[in-house]
């Protein structure tokens, strides 16, 4: 397959006619060729948008008219679920079955809340607030979006940009993973037949460090929403600040799940093996590490070593595979160097820790459960990306939630207990954007999801996610009439006792 660059509705070669390959993580063979956008053609994306966004052609449009169109582009996209679920799964290593059943599903049901929710942008109340002048508040898109999404959920997390993007009435440079570029590109000429006007969606592909760091940078760009690590949020923080420009920032985590002593036992097993497992462990929100009272900490890692025997490495393609393999042999490494430092440094490998023997291609790393380790080792503190989990003892409830709260990340937790008050404690008291109970993963388009900390700032998700794409504009009107208002003398006159 061949890609170009989708920029002002059409299909562009890029200059000088460069390109670059994707890869199948799970056979490392060539499945497409894209375009690699040049700063040129980044700033023809942007300037696209600029114009779109300038001449009313989006924003202008009536609520209806617009969010009737993004439910046209749901219902195009869904239409093309086989072809999209297919090239995600080719281009991640992701499981069939976590895209059919979640990721594309999500995606839809998503753009679909966005496009409803756009309709009812809700203000302060209009009043006489100074007796005077009557006020208003108006919510107003914000002109040109630099969306970045990752590469471990590259159709899902595009759609969490520019869904809220577009129903606010923005224009879109999208800047998928240089990874994972297809199914993002694949939006573009559906946006198009459902009634999006050209311009508005422009879907640019290439290394970060160029093209990425060119959206950033770039004068037409009123702001910039990111996924991805912390060290990409920071730079881009530092390179924002010169234009002091708008940012929404979903970066790294490191989620802790916390089994007190009166868990549900079989439960907490099962919900933190689907939660550090999820799309390989390559997830911001994954269970990374566990907290265990030490009553049932050996009864625990027993039953968990147990559930990671029973997980299916694999082809993608295959329904029956429950994780396919890591994005690439970089990540690969990454992930062994963990595991390995952590066992030089006296951890116990309880199960995993090397390469299936099974499976001589691709870049696939076992299930992988490490227990004695020490809180402050890097495998603890650490975002890993991978289908790695540690687990850790503790003896009373401020233990466990010290030892749960001391890490720099903020973004997801979880804790599995019987007892509503303690659960509701440890909702209050943990450092992080998202409290799960008796569970770990579920969102829901209507509830919103981030960080604190070195997690980021900012909302996906919910009505909150679309006051992070507009502005809020007051609107002071005088009622009464006259030339000279009663507060001008304070300027101009003498006061009222003269």
């Amino acid at each position: 397959m061949e890609y170009g660059l989708w920029v002002n509705g059409e299909w562009l070669t890029s200059e000088g006619h460069k390109v670059f390959n994707v890869y199948n993580p799970a056979t490392e063979n060539i499945i497409a060729e894209v375009a690699e956008a040049s700063l040129a053609d980044v700033n023809q994306a942007v300037k696209s948008a600029k114009q779109a966004f300038q001449d009313g052609r989006w924003s202008r449009l009536s609520f209806g008219d617009r969010a009737a169109r993004l439910m046209r582009f749901a219902d195009l996209l869904e239409q093309k679920q086989d072809e999209f679920v297919r090239w995600e799964s080719l281009q991640t290593g992701k499981p069939v079955k976590l895209v059919t059943y979640s990721d594309f599903p999500f995606s839809i049901d998503n753009l679909r809340f966005f496009a409803g929710a756009s309709r009812v942008l809700e203000g302060h109340a209009t009043g006489e607030y100074d007796g005077s002048h009557t006020s208003w508040i108006r919510r107003e898109p914000i002109g040109v979006v630099a969306s970045i999404a990752p590469w471990n959920y590259p159709f899902l997390m595009g759609m969490w940009k520019i869904g809220p993007a577009l129903a606010s009435g923005n224009t879109v440079v999208l800047k998928p993973a240089s990874l994972t570029p297809i199914t993002a590109l694949m939006m573009g000429p559906l946006a198009k037949e459902a009634g999006i006007p050209d311009g508005v969606l422009n879907i640019v592909a290439g290394p970060g460090r160029v093209i990425g760091n060119e959206l950033v940078n770039h004068h037409d760009v009123a702001m910039v929403s990111l996924t991805g690590d912390t060290q990409t949020g920071r730079a881009i923080m530092a390179s924002a600040a010169a234009r002091v420009k708008r940012l929404h920032l979903e970066l790294g985590g490191k989620a802790p799940a916390v089994v007190l002593d009166d868990a549900d036992l079989p439960s907490a097993v099962q919900g933190i093996a689907v939660g550090s497992l999820v799309n390989t462990g390559q997830d911001c929100t994954a269970a990374t590490r566990v907290y265990v009272h030490r009553s049932i900490y050996r009864d625990f890692v027993e039953q968990l070593k147990s559930v990671f025997q029973t997980v299916r490495l694999g082809d993608p393609l295959d329904m029956h595979t429950d994780i396919g393999p890591v994005i690439s042999q970089a990540q690969w490494t990454k992930v062994d160097g963990y595991v390995q430092e952590a066992r030089k440094m006296g951890a116990e490998i309880e199960i995993g820790g090397t390469r299936p023997a099974s499976l001589n291609r691709g870049y696939y790393y076992e299930p992988t459960l490490i227990t004695s380790v020490e809180q402050h080792w890097p495998c603890v503190q650490e975002e890993i990306f991978g289908p790695v989990l540690v687990v850790l003892p503790f003896q009373d409830d401020a233990e466990a939630l010290a030892m749960a709260n001391d890490v720099d990340y903020g973004l997801a937790s979880s804790i599995w207990t019987r007892h509503l008050n303690r659960g509701l404690r440890f909702a209050r008291d943990l450092d992080f954007g998202e409290v799960w109970m008796n569970d770990h993963l579920p969102l829901t388009s209507e509830m919103p999801h981030g960080g604190i900390k070195q997690s980021g700032f900012g909302h996906d998700l919910s009505r909150y996610a679309l006051e992070e794409y507009t502005t809020l504009k007051h609107v002071m009107a005088e009622t009464e009439g006259g030339t000279v208002k009663p507060w001008h003398f304070t300027v101009l006159g003498d006061t009222p006792e003269s």
